[in-house]
């Protein structure tokens, strides 16, 4: 039997979706709430497997009865509908716990797909989300692609780090002394640092050397 809780402020909107649920062989509506603290308090009386939170509700949000009923009860899988589509708000959510987002626009066609997910403790998102989601990582792993050292700018900032001269280094590495520059110089824009102290600090926190 999967329990299921359901939080809306809207009763039409709880009618909905205990009526869509219901129907379905082996899940039980075990509360219902108006607003975020009765969300959570019914969470923790009735210890549901699935929450099914709306992100606007009253008196506090779906965000953050999403963080408190993922803190208190890590067993509960919650999902949250909204009608507002957003990077930013899908990010707040996984961030807070909820393994499943849908947009209300969709939550009748994807709801029953998106629990018996959840019931089996996996994730659920639409193909419109995951897209997003997607795009989202590989913008970011290009950011830090942008901002990371190449192996042989480590190398560098290592023998940097360890006191050897830029003479020193050009020999060990068999490169000009004028790619060593520009190696030591590219590093120290990508970290952001503007003297070789900095470049110790950064080789010592990422273990270049030892401290």
């Amino acid at each position: 039997m999967t329990r299921i809780l359901i939080a809306d402020d809207h009763q039409v909107v709880r009618s909905g979706l205990r009526a869509i649920l219901e129907a379905h062989e082996g899940w039980q509506i075990v509360a219902e709430a108006a607003d975020g603290k009765e969300a959570i308090d019914k969470a923790l009386a009735t210890k549901p497997d699935v929450a099914i939170i709306d992100y606007s509700l009253p008196v506090m949000n779906g965000l953050e009865a999403t963080r408190q009923i993922r803190a208190r009860m890590p067993s509960a899988e919650v999902l949250v509908f909204t009608m507002h589509n957003s990077d930013v708000l899908v990010g707040e959510l996984l961030a807070a716990g909820a393994r499943a987002y849908l947009l209300k626009s969709e939550a009748r066609e994807q709801l029953v797909a998106a629990v018996e997910s959840l019931a089996g403790h996996k994730a659920y998102f639409t193909e419109t989300v995951s897209e997003r989601l997607r795009d989202t990582f590989v913008a970011s792993h290009q950011r830090k692609q942008d901002t990371a050292l190449s192996p042989r700018e480590r190398v560098v900032v290592q023998l940097i780090a360890e006191g050897n001269s830029n003479k020193k280094i050009s020999s060990l590495l068999n490169l000009s002394i004028k790619t060593i520059e520009t190696h030591r110089a590219t590093a120290m824009r990508k970290l952001n640092v503007s003297s070789t102290a900095g470049l110790v600090r950064y080789a010592i926190r990422n273990n270049l050397i030892e401290p």
